[in-house]
């Protein structure tokens, strides 16, 4: 039984090398096709005029604003899936002391308990992230490169 814990750590550890090592070229396409969607949502800015403030900026102004939104998003993103992340470790720990003191009621209780705490925790960082692009009136939909 502990070979198959070895070789699934064996498994993370290469997958986690790989992601890492991948990075780059995964991060050059996203931001190509974020500059792409930065240029379409400019042009719809300039087709629709529905909000007066990001009408009035200039090409490269509102190119700026749109691009470093984005990259900031897809920064806070990161940040919240580790946070995510961590939360899940944290919870999985708690339910298996859990589980040491009172059995399986303890685990169920204590992965439910973190599991609530995950999503609240997952939907105010994903409210965060997309609030200062929509206090611009930036439709975060347009320029999200997943």
């Amino acid at each position: 039984m502990i070979w198959l814990l070895e070789i699934g750590l064996v498994l993370l550890l290469v997958g986690g090398g790989w992601t890492y090592l991948t990075r780059g070229k995964r991060g050059s396409d996203k931001d190509s096709l974020t500059m792409r969607r930065v240029d379409a949502y400019i042009e719809t800015i300039r087709r629709e005029r529905s909000n007066k403030e990001l009408a009035a900026m200039s090409d490269t102004e509102l190119r700026d604003l749109l691009h470093s939104g984005a990259h900031n998003m897809r920064v806070a993103g990161e940040r919240k899936n580790w946070a995510l992340l961590g939360a899940g470790g944290v919870t999985l720990f708690s339910a298996v002391i859990a589980a040491n003191q009172d059995g399986m009621r303890g685990f169920a209780v204590a992965m439910v308990v973190g599991a609530l705490v995950i999503y609240g925790l997952n939907e105010y960082l994903a409210r965060r992230l997309r609030a200062p692009l929509e206090q611009r009136g930036i439709d975060v939909d347009r320029i999200k490169v997943e």
